[in-house]
């Protein structure tokens, strides 16, 4: 039994096409979000880790997502529909970026 779960899971995992779906990480440091991955597909995940010293949070304009990253912390995401998600730090308005999320 525990192989049939494994061996779904894996599938479950499976893009269409054959392809498993990708991690990526997006660091937070010196007051900044470091580069956003390019080729970002619904499915992936997207780790969020905080490398500053002080408290983020990675907020989606929209509402479609919202990672509280206390310093030293990591948060994590998977890509939903395709599009692109503004964010930005509700402790740091400054701090933007924008995911691209390809099919």
């Amino acid at each position: 039994m525990r192989v049939l779960v494994l061996a779904l899971a894996i599938v479950l995992q499976l893009a269409p096409g054959g392809s498993a779906a990708a991690e990526y990480t997006i660091v937070v440091s010196a007051m900044k979000f470091g580069p956003v991955p390019a080729g970002l597909r619904a499915g992936d995940t997207v780790v969020w880790r905080n490398d500053d010293m002080f408290r983020h949070t990675a907020t989606a304009r929209d509402g479609s997502f919202d990672v509280d990253l206390p310093p030293g912390t990591s948060a994590s995401v998977v890509a939903g529909e395709p599009g692109s998600y503004e964010f930005f730090c509700k402790f740091h308005p400054g701090m933007t970026g924008t995911l691209v999320v390809g099919p």
